[in-house]
């Protein structure tokens, strides 16, 4: 395994909830890494965010380890979930609440609902 595979893995298992994005939770660099960084910083997600702007070996090393070709990449508790597509859907469906309730990630129930109840 090459170190930023090793890296990523060791990161992907350290924490939680774990964004690989363009930009920081603060300070996204894309539409779609703010949209996803959005969402979880509405709902009240402790996650971390891993920059791959500044790494060009996590930015590629990112996509094979994961096989998805697109950032931002989202992965709850070690398992790859998706990019900002599939977490906007998951978000709006309910599935991102019941992921987080299955794997005991806290969140706000309150906010996930109001955003929701925006994109009705």
């Amino acid at each position: 395994m090459s170190d930023a595979q090793t890296q990523i893995k060791e990161t992907v298992e350290a924490s939680d909830v774990v964004l690989f994005m363009k930009g920081n939770k603060t300070m996204p660099q894309c539409g779609f890494s703010s949209r996803v960084a959005g969402v979880l910083n509405y709902m009240g997600v402790d996650f971390s965010d891993v920059n791959v702007l500044e790494d060009d070996g996590i930015r590629q090393g990112i996509k094979d380890f994961s096989d998805w070709p697109t950032i931002p990449q989202l992965y709850i508790k070690g398992e790859f979930v998706g990019g900002c597509d599939i977490i906007t859907e998951m978000t709006l469906s309910g599935e991102l609440d019941q992921m987080f309730d299955d794997k005991g990630i806290a969140y706000d129930k309150d906010a996930a609902e109001k955003i929701r109840e925006a994109n009705a």
